[in-house]
Parts: structure tokens; sequence; C-alpha cells
């Protein structure tokens, strides 16, 4: 079988980490072909062709037409084999950017190609300035996703369980050959610190470190939004003498802070796959933090015991001020409708945000950078705060101190490297790709009804909302 893959570009990261992994997974089953907008910076496992108008949109860069660059597609696979690829794999299609590029898949699809479109990523989960306003998302072509939650919401926003393929990525161990490092004062969050990663949650856990750890998160962000987030936590860290160390991975090599850590976390209020639930155990490390429900039950479905993580950490809405919060939560609520060009019944807006507030607690994974930092000041301030966020919170007097973790760290690791291996992932692969060239689908994405599955007041978090409208 023929398989050319095709992306906005190569990247480190995680689209181009698991476009490297199917090409290896395939192996000798497949022949093999990477599409990318841009040049890669490092070595990639396949035969690559750079075609800059499936890259990002560029300020000044000229534009060819969708026809010219589905023309260059067509001639680069053409090159490789005359008879053409059985399917043209496309990773996170539904970002729009690169302006054309819904465009230029439906040229392609005109003229014969296979196409089967696999979403990392979606621009309604909180991502306004991604989104195809205009255009609508390719019909009569087979789709693939990371997790459960994301089959689902395709299949109430229109298509068809024979035309959504579930494509769980594998997991590869965290240096397995590395010698064992003793075990520092280090309490690891392995991620880039952009806002959704819930940085300040990470902060607030710190302060319930039982051993004074420095808590260690690895790397900076690249938006000019998550900048000045991070640039903000960093600040806020310095001025109250708290023990976090930004950026660690570009002052240590990353295999000996992985090595080195007494354990893990995770704060992060959404997730794609979640690598973030799996890899630390290939580590033979434990991972404490906030649990995504939709998200890690497709884990703990294959025996993944995750019950020690918590779900939500809550904190009186006294704390921030009421007033406030329901001001700047309607506030987002509406740029984001008009963001999206979306209207939604200023009843129920109005509905949500009296339930939101009348609660006297509220999900600190909720809050803004403004209200996490009152919140954090008030735990500094003395101990009945601390002991009062204890008592809403009991997870947090086992931050660091989590009974029968031998076990949990081996039953865990066993289980993932047996249902998220590099061979369980080919033969998951080859059955898609089997499927979509012996089965022809006529279906089509609702673009409200797929919002609508994200945009719900009720799950209104301003960190995820509030990125591109402040």
């Amino acid at each position: 079988m023929k398989i050319a893959f095709l992306h906005y570009h190569l990247k480190p990261g995680g689209v181009t980490t698991v476009i490297n992994q199917q090409v290896q997974a395939l192996g000798n089953d497949c022949e093999t072909l990477i599409l990318t907008g841009e040049q890669p910076d490092s070595r990639v496992c396949a035969d690559t062709v750079s075609i800059p108008g499936i890259g990002y949109d560029k300020k000044g860069a000229s534009l060819t037409t969708p026809e010219d660059t589905a023309g260059l597609i067509i001639k680069a696979i053409g090159s490789k084999w005359k008879g053409g690829c059985d399917i043209l794999h496309v990773h996170n299609p539904v970002l729009a950017k690169n302006r054309n590029f819904l465009k230029i898949l439906k040229a392609l699809q005109k003229r014969g190609i296979n196409l089967f479109l696999q979403i990392h990523d979606f621009a309604e989960d909180g991502r306004p300035l991604s989104y195809y306003r205009d255009d609508e998302y390719l019909s009569d072509c087979h789709y693939g996703v990371i997790n459960s939650r994301d089959y689902n919401v395709l299949l109430k926003a229109g298509l068809k369980e024979q035309g959504v393929h579930k494509i769980f990525n594998c997991v590869d161990a965290l240096f397995p050959d590395k010698e064992d490092i003793a075990p520092k004062n280090i309490v690891l969050y392995p991620v880039r610190a952009i806002r959704r990663k819930n940085i300040g949650e990470a902060i607030l856990l710190s302060l319930f470190f039982k051993h004074e750890e420095t808590l260690a998160i690895t790397r900076p962000p690249n938006s000019e939004v998550d900048l000045k987030s991070h640039i903000g936590w960093k600040a806020f860290a310095k001025g109250n003498n708290l023990n976090i160390e930004f950026d660690a991975s570009l002052k240590k090599d990353y295999k000996d802070l992985v090595g080195s850590s007494k354990f893990f976390i995770t704060t992060s209020i959404t997730e794609g796959f979640g690598f973030s639930f799996l890899e630390p155990w290939t580590a033979k490390k434990f991972i404490l933090g906030r649990k995504l429900p939709d998200i890690c039950i497709d884990f703990e479905k294959k025996g993944i015991n995750l019950d020690h993580l918590y779900t939500k950490m809550l904190v009186p809405v006294s704390w921030i001020g009421k007033k406030n919060h329901y001001a700047k939560v309607k506030s987002s609520i509406l740029k984001n409708c008009d963001l999206f060009r979306f209207s939604m019944d200023p009843k129920k807006i109005e509905h949500f945000l009296f339930r939101f507030t009348e609660n006297k607690n509220i999900d600190f994974g909720l809050l803004d950078e403004v209200f996490q930092k009152k919140v954090i000041f008030r735990v500094l301030s003395g101990k009945k705060n601390r002991d009062r966020l204890i008592d809403l919170n009991p997870c947090l007097m086992h931050v660091d101190n989590t009974p029968d973790s031998d076990d949990l760290v081996q039953n865990n690791a066993m289980k993932t490297a047996l249902h998220y291996s590099r061979s369980k992932y080919r033969e998951n692969l080859l059955e898609i790709y089997d499927m979509i060239t012996n089965t022809k689908v006529t279906q089509n994405i609702d673009k409200r009804a797929l919002l609508l599955q994200f945009f719900a007041p009720e799950n209104f978090s301003l960190l995820k909302w509030n990125s591109y409208v402040e």
C-alpha cells in the first residue's frame, strides 16, 4: 500500500512526532512519502517533498491558487509512484492555519485523491482565530481522531461510524536505555507552558509539596499571548520566592530531568490524546494532578489506574470577587460568540452565569491568571486559608505521599506498554487503511453542531476561551 502524509510543517512537536511514529510503525508494510509546507529542520524518517502552498499563512508571502497547489501535490505523488497513492493521510486539516487549505483538499478530492483526514485539534475548542468561518469541512471522506471524546463529537456533528476511525497514539518509552539516575528534589511538569496547561495550578500544587521540592516546568511557549502569561508567572514566582524553575529543559538535559525527578504532575485543562497521563509510567515515575475524565476514560478502559488524580480543584468564590468574575466571564462568552459568528440565547448565558456564580466554590481551572494569583496570594498569606483549601480538596494532603505508588507505577507501566505499543499502532493503522480503501462514505460535518459540542457555557474556562479576546 502506498501512503502519502501531508501536514503544514515538520517542526518539532506533537503532530510531527505522530507522523514519524506512523511511518516507522508501517515499516515494510507500506511505501510512504511526506508532503510538507516547509523543509524540515531535522531528519525525518521518509522521503519528503516541500510544497510552500500547504504551509502556514505568512505575511507578505505570495499565494498560489488552491488548484495550482493541488497540482504540485499530485505531481510530487506521481514522481514517487506512477500510479499515485492509495491514501493521502492529512493531519490537522480543520485548523485555519492556511486560508486555502480546505480548498486545496477539495481540489485534490475532485481529482480522485483518496483523502483520510486525521484531527488532532479542533478550532471549535477555544481557537476562534484558527476557525474556518466561511468554508465547510470536507464531506464524503474518512476522518480519524485520537480519542473517544472526539469520535463522539463528530458522530453528533453528523458523521457516520463507518466514516470515523479512532487512532490512539502509540507511546514510546521515555529513555528506556538510560541508566537510573538518583532522584533529586525535583517535581517535573514536562510541558510547553501555554495557558491551557494551567501553570497557575501547578504552582498552587507546589505550595503543598511536603519536602520543599522544586517544581520544574520544562519549556517556554511560542505564541505571543502564551508568552505574556508565561512572563507573568515567572515574575510572580520570583516576587514571592516560590520554588519554581521555568524553562528547565533549556538549561538541563531533558533525559536527566526525567531520570532525576521524584514524580511528575499535570494540571492541564484540555488535552488531545493525553500523553501526559501515560508517558511518566514508561519512565517508572508516578504522576499526580488533574484528571480529564473525557480523555482518561480511554486509558482507564485499558486497565490504567488514574483514580488517585483529582477532577476539580475547588476554591471559595469569595476569594476572587464574584462580581468581577461574573463580568469577565460574560464578556468573554460574548466576544467569542462574535469571533465564531455564533449567536447564543442571552437567557441561556444569564442562566448559566447565575448558576455559576451562585455556587460558593469554583474550580481553579476555570479561572484566568489574575484570579488564580489572588487565590495563591490567599494561600501564601496564612495557615487558615491553606487549611481551608485542604478541607475543600483533601488530595492536597497527599501531594507527594501516595500509598501503594510502586504497585500503581508497575501496573500502569505494564498496561501502557501492552496497549500503546508500536505493534498495536501498526495493526490499527493497517486495519483503518484497509477500511478506507474498501469503503466509500457519504457524510458531512454540521459545523454549528460541532461548535456546540465545545462552546458550552458550563465548561467555560477563562484560560482557554479568553486567550484571543483579552
